[in-house]
């Protein structure tokens, strides 16, 4: 059969379960004639694999939230009184007990204004930075489901890499997985090769993660993986882990 231009693009958008009944239909019947795009739709499914495992958003701890959510609200326990009355105080500290007590209110309110400071300050870090993993994600949709994404793939030992790119987007993405954990002061960075040029093209934070590749594609034939020293190099500084052609 000779199949539409049209069905061979699709092959991104198949993996991801983002085709309309009829063009899913259309897509699988094609598929059992064409092994160029059951091998696509594999890699894709790969990679989607690899994009569930590699980077996972951790909640701030239940106890914040709930303590954030009250912090306005809830009122203080009133102070527990003996039943019998209170004791007979001597006078001195009778007279000194509204000071004492305003000074104990003070620093208590002092405190407790730092420590919501400090737990307002670290939800607000928390949420930007499950905004920015949010944003990533659906950049990471948005080329996957490009109907001329392509995937290459590259293992160096147990670790395994994907770049995935679009050239009508003229971006790319790269996947790690089983990347050994660096020593302090290192980090893995991301280039793309132009044609025996490397460009920077971004800081990978673990070994096992995903990363939006900063630049354009620009006619790169290839992306590498270094190690460099933390805050990334201009140029490498040692030969590549890996290198996955864009071809």
């Amino acid at each position: 059969m000779n199949a539409s231009p049209d069905l061979h693009a699709l092959t991104g958008a198949y993996a991801t379960h983002a085709l309309p009944e009829p063009e899913r239909a259309a897509f699988e019947r094609h598929l059992a004639e064409c092994p160029a795009c059951t091998q696509e739709v594999a890699e894709f499914h790969a990679t989607l694999a690899r994009l569930g495992s590699a980077q996972a958003l951790v909640p701030p701890p239940g106890l914040k939230a709930q303590v954030m959510a009250g912090i306005g609200e809830i009122r203080q326990l009133p102070p527990v009184t003996d039943p019998v009355g209170p004791a007979p105080r001597p006078a001195r500290l009778g007279r000194r007990w509204p000071r004492l007590a305003l000074a104990a209110c003070l620093a208590l309110a002092c405190g407790l204004g730092a420590v919501a400071v400090q737990q307002h300050n670290e939800a607000a870090r928390a949420g930007a930075e499950a905004s920015r993993l949010r944003d990533q994600q659906a950049s990471f949709n948005r080329l996957l489901t490009s109907p001329d994404a392509r995937t290459s793939t590259a293992a160096s030992g147990a670790a395994v890499g994907t770049v995935v790119w679009s050239p009508s987007r003229s971006q790319a993405a790269f996947l790690a997985t089983g990347l050994p954990a660096l020593p302090q002061g290192r980090t893995y960075e991301l280039w793309f090769n132009d044609s025996g040029t490397m460009r920077p093209a971004g800081l990978l934070p673990a070994g096992d993660g995903q990363l939006l590749l900063t630049g354009r594609i620009d006619g790169a034939v290839g992306v590498g993986v270094t190690v460099e020293p933390s805050g990334g190099s201009a140029h490498p500084t040692g030969q590549p882990l890996m290198l996955l052609p864009l071809a």
